[in-house]
């Protein structure tokens, strides 16, 4: 009965992970009609699945690594995996300051884990002194996470990037100011604005949840390049964090199913529609793309 429970659980467990290829396979079986051969991919995958855990149990356990003291730093290794997985979902939702202090807190704490601040005597292995340099190296970065979470840091992977602590930098940092739309008639009423005053438009798709859309404004907005080539352009943010009715009709309006999505708009209030971009895209290649895009 235990065996059958770990079995289910299992199943739950796996499932998420195969629903994407599963999905694919069905899409295919749809389309092609074809009921044997798409039954064959189904059965190919089910062995895929299954063959490996009927070849371990099978072995009664024989293809396993024996249990010893060497399990301990393996556990300790995936919970710290573990913790950093949970830290880097809260990051969707959750303040960026409390998810610095976070990853810095995770940093210092395996730092310590690691022997950071332990004593090394003359006797000391090369393994443990490995360990404790590779410890005060996370330490120090750690500090320096929570150092750039209190002086207004958003990046855990640049921490001092932008923050007071860099005020000679930071001073020559520049945000793109967004206006901030909801609905089409905004769009509308925004686009019709920039023609009168001769202007072209882009139209940046965000939410808060939307992992890729923080990535294009910290690598590809706050790029100094970017922000030359979109200085005389209109720029409008429609966000959709609640993705409420107004914003499901805009989203409607475009065709399209959520951010991150930017569109641009002509001197004459026309979408260059094969201009559109659909996720993230790194700073160079945006301006290359802006470039064309808004060459009226």
């Amino acid at each position: 009965v235990g065996v059958a429970i770990m079995g289910v659980l299992s199943a739950l467990i796996v499932g998420p992970c195969v629903a994407a290829p599963l999905v694919g396979a069905l899409i295919y079986i749809g389309e092609s009609g074809d009921a044997i051969r798409g039954g064959l991919a189904l059965f190919a995958l089910s062995m895929g699945m299954g063959a490996p855990l009927l070849a371990i149990g099978a072995s009664a356990g024989k293809l396993l690594p024996r249990a010893g003291a060497w399990m301990d730093g393996i556990k300790a290794a995936f919970g710290i995996m573990l913790l950093a997985v949970a830290v880097w979902m809260l990051e969707r939702i959750a303040p960026s300051i409390l998810t610095m202090l976070l990853w810095s807190l995770l940093f210092i704490f395996s730092a310590i884990y690691l022997g950071a601040l332990d004593r090394i005597s003359s006797e000391t292995g090369g393994w443990q002194r490995f360990r404790k340099g590779f410890g005060i190296a996370l330490l120090v970065y750690g500090i320096f996470v929570m150092l750039g979470a209190v002086s207004g840091g958003n990046d855990v992977t640049r921490p001092l990037h932008g923050t007071s602590l860099l005020a000679g930098k930071s001073a020559e940092n520049h945000e793109l100011a967004f206006k901030t739309i909801k609905s089409v008639e905004d769009l509308q009423r925004e686009v019709t604005l920039a023609n009168q005053n001769n202007m072209a438009v882009m139209l940046d798709f965000y939410a808060d949840w939307c992992v890729a859309c923080k990535e294009m404004e910290k690598y590809t907005f706050s790029d100094s390049a970017v922000q030359a080539s979109l200085s005389n352009t209109v720029l409008l943010q429609a966000d959709v964090t609640a993705n409420d009715d107004i914003d499901q009709a805009l989203l409607k309006h475009f065709g399209i199913y959520g951010p991150p999505s930017i569109m641009f708009y002509d001197r004459q209030g026309n979408e260059r529609r094969p201009y559109r971009i659909v996720g993230f895209m790194k700073a160079e290649p945006f301006k290359h793309h802006i470039d064309q895009a808004l060459q009226l």
